[in-house]
Formats: C-alpha cells, structure tokens, sequence
C-alpha cells in the first residue's frame, strides 16, 4: 500500500527587489500645474523610485507563527502582499508552497452598488469557494457581522464599520494553509473587536505558517514563536518574540 505524501509548505524569499515606480509620486494634475505657474512657485523636485524590498531574503517553514513588526513605512504590508504574489518584483526569488489565505485590505474589491448578500458571494467565490459552500456559510456569516436587514441593501448605503465588519465576517470563514494577515485584529469598533479577535486567533491557530502584521506588541507575543522587525525594506532582527520586541523597543528613533 502506498503512503499518501503530505506536502509541506513554505515561504522561501532570496534576494528580491522590490519598489515603486516614481511615475506614482511624480505624476500631478492640470490644477496643479496650473496653481505652480500663476505662484511663479518652482515645480516640486522628481522623486526616484520608492524602494520597499531591497536585497530581501527570507525562510519561513512550517509550523513557525512569525509576527512582522516595523514602523510605518518598514515595508511590512508590502512584504506581505509580495509573498501573496499581488506585488511584481523587480528581481529576487519567491517561492511559496502552500495555499495562501490573505487577509489584507478587507473591504478592497466590494461592489458597492451590491447588495451585501451579493458581496457575500462575489468574495467568497474571489477567495476559492464554491457556490454551495458559500451558500453553507452565508447566515453564519451575516450573524457573525450583525447587520441585519441591512443585509440586502447596497453596501454603498453602509458605513465604513458596516462594511468592515462584512469584510471581516467573510474573509475569516474560509481557511488557508499560508495565513498572511495585516492589522485585521483592529476591525470594527470596540464591541466587534473582542469578538473579531476570538474568531482571528481560531483561524490562526489552524493555519500551517502564520504571517501577521500588527502593531499590537502583546498579541505578537502571545500568537507567535518567531518575530522580525523590518526598518527600510530590510530585516534588521530576526528570533523570538521577546528578543525582537525588547531591540525594538530598546532602539526606538
């Protein structure tokens, strides 16, 4: 009898480049073009492109819960949208063995002259479900979001913590065996967040590797085995949790 291979999953990065085309920050408009002759005011000096991954190289294997912590503008998001492969990289390797379950910017990509039971199944078919496992799902998930007959209204009627919590609600129904999750924790108000973060941490726990973005020190601490600290697209401490949190902390700008 043949034994079935279980496959293992991974996060293996190796000297990647990563960054943004100046064109994004020095493009202006016929108002501003304009406002800059009539004030005789010098045009803004051209930016070089915005380097958000330089030379990066990182190992994530199964098993490992890796919390990313970093000021703003470190590169944390876009470290974690790249693994997603939803960022082009200018050179470098990624390679990712394993599903990959992102929990990035929730509410990105709604319709919202939708309804919200329409947006239930427009993201859950984005995120790899079939039609009937989403049917399973939906009243679970408009219980979980607590937005009653708003429900079958046009989520352009919602207001941005309807519309998160929606979010929310959906994206964690479905699992991944790669978890990449930015500030999630934080959606919603206060009431929903102690929930969001009881169901978060249920998610988390079944995922084979954990890739989380929070500012949250204590959480990291509490979820993760390994922790790195980014500063200008690089990885400038690397090991456990309580050993990166105190050089952060210890060497703050």
């Amino acid at each position: 009898m043949k034994r079935k291979l279980v496959r293992k999953c991974y996060i293996h990065m190796e000297h990647v480049d990563l960054c943004y085309p100046s064109l994004v920050y020095n493009s202006t408009t016929i108002k501003q073009e304009i406002f800059s002759k009539l004030s005789r005011k010098k045009k803004i000096q051209q930016l070089d492109d915005v380097i958000a991954l330089s030379d990066f190289s990182l190992d994530i294997k199964e098993g490992e819960r890796v919390g990313v912590i970093g000021y703003n503008g470190a590169g944390k998001s876009t470290l974690l949208k790249a693994m997603a492969g939803l960022y082009p990289i200018q050179s470098g390797v990624i390679d990712v063995q394993g599903e990959i379950r992102a929990l990035l910017e929730l509410t990105l990509g709604f319709d919202v002259q939708s309804t919200g039971r329409e947006n239930i199944m427009y993201r859950g078919l984005m995120l790899g479900c079939t039609p009937e496992e989403i049917h399973r799902q939906e009243e679970e998930i408009i219980q979980f979001a607590g937005l009653g007959e708003f429900i079958d209204y046009p989520i352009c009627s919602y207001s941005s913590g309807m519309m998160v919590r929606l979010a929310f609600a959906i994206s964690t129904t479905v699992g991944g065996e790669i978890l990449l999750v930015d500030e999630v924790l934080s959606a919603g108000d206060i009431e929903f967040q102690a929930k969001a973060k009881e169901r978060m941490l249920d998610v988390m726990s079944n995922a084979k590797i954990l890739v989380l973005v929070l500012h949250d020190l204590e959480t990291i601490r509490q979820v993760c085995n390994r922790t790195i600290l980014l500063n200008h697209g690089s990885v400038i401490a690397d090991g456990t949790p309580k050993e990166v949190i105190h050089f952060y902390l210890n060497n703050q700008k």
